[in-house]
């Protein structure tokens, strides 16, 4: 990372994707063919997240051939003038982290999945849960995404008094 004093440790940068409405999970083609595409992951742990998608398509394509994956989150985002110079500039809080994609196939550990998910952005309507898993399981992939290294989080924001937060500073 070029500006170290931003970067922030694996325990806020997981903070970030915990809070992210989405995260990006970038792969890679048999051809070298970047490809990008923001998900709802849930992470079960500090090495495991979990999304859903069809039973067939360029995802689950890609991630067969080429399993390793780079996931990426960004909250907080606001444009701003820098409060000292005057500087056009962007307060941020991110997060990255590389790992290794593989399909689930134990139905207990897909409902699991489900379940994590479903937690993280349905909370107040679990009390469906069970029959959606019913309707649909049979009919839905789920992709765990373990991580190969912890993850690293960044940051730029200022303090009340127009200091950028630096060296571990917290709000």
């Amino acid at each position: 990372m070029r500006k170290v004093s931003r970067e922030m440790p694996a325990e806020w940068a997981l903070e970030v994707f915990d809070k992210a409405p989405y995260i990006t999970v970038s792969m890679t083609e048999t051809d070298g063919t970047p490809y990008a595409v923001p998900l709802s992951l849930a992470r079960a742990n500090d090495k495991t997240f979990y999304f859903h998608c069809a039973m067939e398509g360029k995802k689950l394509d890609i991630l067969h051939q080429n399993p390793r994956v780079c996931l990426s989150a960004v909250t907080k985002c606001k444009p701003t003038v820098g409060p000292k110079d005057g500087s056009f500039t962007l307060e941020f809080k991110s997060a990255i982290a590389f790992g290794v994609a593989e399909e689930v196939t134990d139905d207990t550990e897909k409902i699991e999945a489900l379940r994590a998910i479903c937690e993280r952005f349905l909370p107040t309507h679990m009390e469906a849960f069970d029959a959606s898993i019913e309707r649909s399981l049979g009919r839905t992939a789920v992709v765990k995404i373990t991580l190969t290294e912890p993850p690293v989080g960044k940051r730029k924001q200022y303090d009340a008094q127009g200091e950028e937060l630096k060296y571990g500073r917290m709000e």
